[in-house]
């Protein structure tokens, strides 16, 4: 029986992006999806992004490492460097998602699987974020050796890998001719190269299995308004408002930027801010 799967990764709490990724492939008769991690932060989006997954049987969860980053803001004995700008960033913006977020869906990402695998019609497919190992880093990227894609294939019996993490979307081959599939990412197009950097429609791909194989890979890109998700994050108060719609508008990302990000920490006492959050924090 053929199984078409839609694959959505890396959609950093753009609600606008995956709102029309949902409506994109509700036309296209899937009969299940995979969420590869990276639902939240740094976008304003937090419970609407859940009712969108549920809205289409997603079955699948991992969990990515912005996923994790707001758990670890949260969670007991956190480990945050208050000296380092980028911590800050990354604990005020997980202080507004938390601030929003349902408890119960809290606890659903907290249960986010690291990697998973599924046999889907004599094809065994593992999935994961980045790694099955680690959810972060570059080794994955994609102009990475092909010997850094067998991590994908701990078990030498998968035959596809499907990833997200790198923004991106790709096929390839491990060394020993597994296939390597990243749908790209949904909220945070980004391009080294100028001219496709300019190209901002949200990604995914569609995975269709018969009974002979991997029949086809669709790999889709969806238009949707980007000054409409932009407004959004300025009418709900998304601190770094700024940098999200630098990164809607032209995919730079200033995560790792000490020099604007202490700026900005300073004009706005995020500092102060944070530290009190933290202390706020039940206690367990």
């Amino acid at each position: 029986m053929k199984r078409r799967i839609a694959l959505l990764s890396d959609v950093h709490g753009n609600t606008t992006a995956l709102s029309a990724v949902v409506a994109d492939l509700k036309k296209r008769n899937v009969d299940d999806c995979w969420f590869l991690g990276d639902l939240v932060l740094p976008g304003p989006g937090n419970n609407e992004l859940f009712d969108l997954l549920n809205s289409i049987n997603t079955s699948i969860y991992i969990k990515g490492n912005w996923d994790d980053c707001l758990l670890e803001v949260i969670k007991q004995n956190a480990t945050i460097d208050l000296n380092d700008a980028s911590d800050i960033y990354i604990g005020i913006l997980a202080k507004y998602v938390y601030r929003h977020l349902s408890m119960i869906n809290t606890n659903k990402i907290k249960n986010f699987e690291t990697s998973t695998t599924r046999i889907i019609n004599n094809m065994k497919i593992n999935i994961s974020h980045n790694s099955p190992q680690k959810n972060y880093g570059s080794e994955l990227l994609p102009v990475a050796e092909t010997s850094n894609f067998d991590a994908l294939f701990d078990d030498s019996s998968y035959d596809i890998a499907v990833y997200g993490h790198v923004h991106h979307q790709l096929l390839r081959y491990s060394s020993k001719g597994q296939l390597v599939i990243n749908p790209g990412t949904i909220g945070e197009p980004f391009f080294t190269h100028s001219k496709l950097n300019d190209d901002r429609r949200a990604q995914y791909a569609i995975l269709e299995i018969d009974e002979m194989g991997l029949a086809d890979v669709d790999f889709r890109k969806v238009t949707y308004n980007l000054d409409q998700e932009v407004s959004l994050a300025t009418k709900v108060g998304l601190p770094y408002a700024e940098l999200y719609s630098a990164m809607i508008y032209a995919g730079r990302a200033y995560t790792h930027n000490q020099e604007i990000l202490s700026e900005i920490n300073q004009t706005h006492n995020y500092l102060d801010e944070l530290r009190s959050f933290l202390n706020s924090l039940p206690r367990e």
